[in-house]
C-alpha cells in the first residue's frame, strides 16, 4: 500500500502499485491530460514508471505553476524528439548507426555513424522532417521494457551495432563499482579505429540487480526501438514542433584516434510558437554574436599562431576593458579596497597547500618543472609514464602558470602581523590566471584559456563576515544595474554532503552556508540554493545575469571560505591578545573581464553605452572647405575628454555615415559651411534613422560630457533631447 507524497505535502494512499500516471489521474483528468512525466523522488521518470513503495511524487506538465516552460518537461520532449529523428534518418539513409542522443538545454542532438557511400547531406533535412512529422501523427507510445544483462546482450550483438554493444558494456561495467556482489557475462566487443581487435571477447562485471532498457516507439518486437534509458514523453504526439538544427563531426567518445561520427543538432517544443520564437531568439543572437561583433568592431583578435583560446585585445577593445577597469577600481577605493599586483606564476608548493595541484591538474596548464629536477629524473632514467604519474600524484618541483589569485593574496596578506584593528584586509587585483580547457569547448571570449579576474579577496574577523558579504553583493549589484544587466538571479552554491571533494571541516562549512544564505536573502532578489555549486573551499553567491535573448550567464561571484585561511596557517592578534584566524571572503563582481566583455557585445549588439564606446565620437566634414572647422570641432571634444576621430576622406559624405553606423558610433558630426559659419554642429546618434539636425557646438559638448559622466547603461543616445529616439 504505497503513500504517495504530493508536492504540498499532501499525501495519497493505494492499495496496490500504482503508475505516476494514475495517480495524476486520481487528481484530477485536467492534470494527468497535461501530464508528459514524473519526478520519482527528484528524479526524473516516465508517467508509467510502477509506484510499489513509499516515494514523493510530482507530475511534470509543459508549464510550472508560474506559467513558464517546465525545464524537465522540454528535456523529456527534446530527449523524445532525438528518437524520432534517428528513426526518421534510419528511414532515410539506410545502414546508418546509431551511437547515441542525449537532450541538451536548447535541443538535443544524436551521433550516428553513416555509410561511408552515403553520408548525411543538409540536403536531407527536408525528407527526414517529413518522416518526423508522419512518425508524430501516428502517436506511438513510447514502450519501456527492460531486459537482464545476458538477455539484452545478446540483443544487440545480433543487430550488430558495435556503438550499442559499448554503450551497454560500459553502462553495466559502471553498475559493478562499488557493488558488493558482482556477476559476469561474456561479450563480444566491436572494437574502434584506435584499437582494432575485431570480434574480441570481453568478460563484463555487473551489480546483480541490474538491467538494461530499451525504447519502443510503439510496440516492442515490432517498431522502432533504440538501447536507452529515458525517461520520454507518453508518445510522439506529444512532440509539437521540432526542426533539424545543423550538422558537426564527432568522435567516439571524443577520442580524435577513433571512428568519425556525424553529430546531428535538433530542437523541439510542445507548441509551435514556441519553436518560432527559438528560432527568431537564434537569428538575433547570430547578429549580436560577440565573435562576429568583435572582429566587425575591431575590438579582439584570436590568432592560431598565438594560441587557441588567448584573446588578443586591439586597442578599441582595450579601451572598454580600460573603463570598465577604471570604473570599477574607482569603486572599490571608496569601500576601501587597497590595490596589489603578483605574478603569473607560482611554484608547485604554493598551490599544493591551497588544494589546487593536483587535484584539479586536468583543467590547469602543464607545470614548468626546474632544470635541475628534470635533469636528475633523466640521470634516474625516468621514462614518460613515470613522469606522468608523478604529476597526478603531485611528486614534481617545479611552477605553475596561475589558476587562482588566491594563494598569492594569501601571501600578501601573511606578509606582516595583523591585528584585530587592522581588519577587514581588502586587497583587489585585476588578476590574469590560467586554464587548460579543451579545445572543442573554447568560444571566443566566453570560454577561453587565459583571462583576467576582477579578483579580491578580504580578511575578516568571524564577527565582520555579515557586513563584508553584503558589501561584496551590494557592489555586484551596482555593476550589473550600472550596466543596465538587471535581470538576474542569486544562486547560493552548497556542498553536495555526498562528495568528497570539499575540504574542512563540516562546522565551518555550516558558518559559511550561513552566511551566503543570509546575504543573499537580503538583497531582495530571487534566490535559489543549488547543492554541489560550491568552491571546494566554501560556498558561493553567483549572480545568473539574463540578457537581452533570455540567455543565463554566470558572472559575479561572492565565496565565503574558512578553510584557505587554516590550510596556509593565517593569523591575526585579536583583543584578548591570543591569536585567531580570519575567515576569507572571494569577490568577483565582473567575474572573468573576457567573459563579461563577451557578453556585453552581445547584450548591447555592439552597441555600447556612450561611456563605454571606443569611439564616442566622429567628426564628418563634407569637403575639403571644412577641414578647418572640423579640426577645431575634433579639439574642442578632444580637450573635454571625449574619443573623438575626425573622418577626412574623399567618400561622399553618406559614404562616411555608412561607414560610422557600421562601427556603431554613438554620435557622427557632419559639419559643413554653414556649421562652420554658425558655430554648431549637426548631429546624427546611432540607432536613430534619421539626421537629428543642428546643435550649438558647446552645447553639444556640454551634453556629451554629462552623458559620459553619468554612466548611463542604454545603448541608444540619451544625453539630448532628441524626437523620434528609438528604445
Amino acid at each position: 500500500m504505497p503513500r504517495i507524497t504530493l508536492p504540498d505535502g499532501s499525501v495519497k494512499e493505494f492499495e496496490a502499485p500504482v503508475s505516476a500516471y494514475q495517480v495524476a489521474e486520481s487528481i484530477g483528468s485536467r492534470l494527468a491530460q497535461s501530464a508528459v512525466g514524473a519526478k520519482v523522488n527528484g528524479e526524473l521518470s516516465d508517467l508509467s514508471t510502477v509506484l510499489d513503495s513509499d516515494c514523493e511524487l510530482a507530475i511534470v506538465t509543459e508549464k510550472t505553476r508560474d506559467g513558464e516552460p517546465d525545464p524537465d518537461a522540454l528535456m523529456m520532449v527534446r530527449h523524445s524528439c532525438a528518437h524520432v529523428m534517428a528513426e526518421a534518418i534510419q528511414r532515410v539513409v539506410p545502414g546508418a548507426q546509431l551511437v547515441y542522443g542525449p537532450p541538451l538545454e536548447t535541443g538535443f542532438y544524436y551521433d550516428i555513424a553513416f555509410p561511408e557511400d552515403r553520408p548525411l547531406r543538409e540536403g536531407d533535412f527536408e525528407a527526414i522532417e517529413k518522416e518526423m512529422k508522419a512518425i508524430t501523427k501516428e502517436d506511438r507510445p513510447f514502450t519501456r521494457y527492460e531486459q537482464d544483462p545476458p538477455e539484452a546482450m545478446r540483443k544487440l550483438q545480433n543487430e550488430h551495432n558495435k556503438y550499442k554493444i559499448d554503450n551497454a558494456i560500459r553502462a553495466l561495467q559502471a553498475s559493478a563499482k562499488g557493488s558488493a556482489e558482482k556477476h559476469t557475462l561474456t561479450a563480444t566487443r566491436i572494437d574502434f579505429d584506435n584499437d582494432r581487435k575485431p570480434n574480441a571477447q570481453v568478460n563484463v562485471e555487473f551489480a546483480p540487480d541490474v538491467k538494461l532498457s530499451f525504447y519502443a516507439t510503439g510496440e516492442p518486437g515490432k517498431d522502432w526501438e533504440d538501447l536507452c534509458r529515458g525517461p520520454h514523453v507518453p508518445s510522439t504526439g506529444r512532440i509539437g514542433a521540432f526542426k533539424i538544427m545543423s550538422l558537426a563531426s564527432s568522435y567516439w567518445h571524443g577520442d580524435e584516434n577513433s571512428d568519425r561520427l556525424t553529430r546531428v543538432y535538433g530542437t523541439a517544443f510542445f507548441k509551435n510558437k514556441d519553436l518560432n520564437a527559438h528560432l527568431t531568439q537564434l537569428e538575433e543572437a547570430r547578429k549580436r554574436d560577440h565573435r562576429v561583433l568583435g572582429k566587425q568592431l575591431q575590438l579582439f583578435h584570436i590568432d592560431e599562431t598565438v594560441g587557441s583560446g588567448l584573446i588578443l585585445w586591439t586597442p578599441r577593445g582595450s579601451i572598454i576593458r580600460n573603463e570598465l577597469q577604471d570604473w570599477i577600481g574607482g569603486e572599490l577605493r571608496k569601500r576601501g579596497y587597497s590595490d596589489v599586483f603578483c605574478p603569473h606564476i607560482g611554484k608547485l608548493e604554493l598551490y599544493k597547500t591551497s588544494g589546487h595541484f593536483p587535484y584539479y591538474a586536468e583543467s590547469q596548464f602543464v607545470p614548468v618543472m626546474e632544470r635541475a629536477f628534470l635533469e636528475r629524473l633523466s640521470d634516474e632514467g625516468c621514462s614518460c609514464s613515470d613522469l606522468s604519474n608523478m604529476m597526478a600524484a603531485g611528486e614534481v618541483e617545479g611552477y605553475l602558470l596561475k589558476p587562482m589569485n588566491c594563494p598569492h593574496h594569501i601571501k600578501i596578506y601573511d606578509s606582516q602581523p595583523r591585528s584585530y584593528r587592522d581588519l577587514p584586509v581588502r586587497l583587489s587585483e585585476f588578476g590574469t590566471v590560467y586554464r587548460w580547457e579543451q579545445s572543442g569547448e573554447l568560444s571566443g571570449m566566453t570560454r577561453v584559456r587565459c583571462f583576467t579576474v576582477d579578483d579580491a579577496h578580504l580578511f575578516c574577523r568571524e564577527d565582520q563576515i555579515k557586513d563584508e558579504v553584503r558589501g561584496c553583493l551590494d557592489l555586484v549589484k551596482i555593476a550589473f544595474t550600472t550596466l543596465g544587466l538587471n535581470d538576474f538571479r542569486v544562486r547560493v552554491g552548497l556542498r553536495d554532503p555526498d562528495s568528497d571533494k570539499y575540504v574542512g571541516d563540516s562546522e565551518v562549512w555550516d558558518k559559511a552556508e550561513a552566511a551566503c544564505r543570509e546575504a543573499a536573502a537580503a538583497l531582495g532578489s530571487k534566490v535559489s540554493e543549488e547543492p554541489g555549486e560550491a568552491a571546494f573551499y566554501g560556498p558561493k553567491i553567483d549572480f545568473i545575469v539574463k540578457d537581452v535573448l533570455g540567455r543565463e550567464w554566470q558572472l559575479g561571484t561572492v565565496q565565503v571560505d574558512y578553510n584557505l585561511p587554516k590550510r596556509f596557517d593565517l593569523w591575526y592578534t585579536g583583543a584578548d591578545n591570543e591569536k585567531h584566524r580570519p575567515v576569507m571572503i572571494h569577490r568577483a563582481p565582473f567575474g572573468s573581464m573576457e567573459r563579461f566583455i563577451g557578453v556585453l557585445i552581445e547584450h548591447f549588439a555592439g552597441a555600447f553605452p556612450t561611456w563605454l564606446a571606443p569611439e564616442q565620437v566622429r567628426v564628418l566634414p563634407i569637403s575639403e572647405k571644412s577641414a578647418d572647422y572640423a579640426k577645431r570641432v575634433h579639439d574642442e571634444l578632444h580637450e573635454a575628454g571625449v574619443r573623438v576621430t575626425i573622418d577626412d576622406g574623399n567618400e561622399r559624405v553618406q559614404a562616411k555615415i555608412r561607414h560610422g553606423a557600421e562601427l556603431k558610433i554613438p554620435y557622427l558630426l557632419v559639419v559643413g559651411p554653414r556649421d562652420a559659419e554658425s558655430g554648431s554642429v549637426s548631429v546624427r546618434a546611432f540607432g536613430i534613422d534619421k539626421d537629428l539636425g543642428a546643435m550649438p557646438l558647446p552645447e553639444f559638448v556640454e551634453g556629451i560630457v554629462e552623458e559620459i559622466g553619468s554612466k548611463g547603461a542604454s545603448s541608444v543616445r540619451g544625453g539630448f533631447e532628441m524626437a523620434g529616439a528609438a528604445s
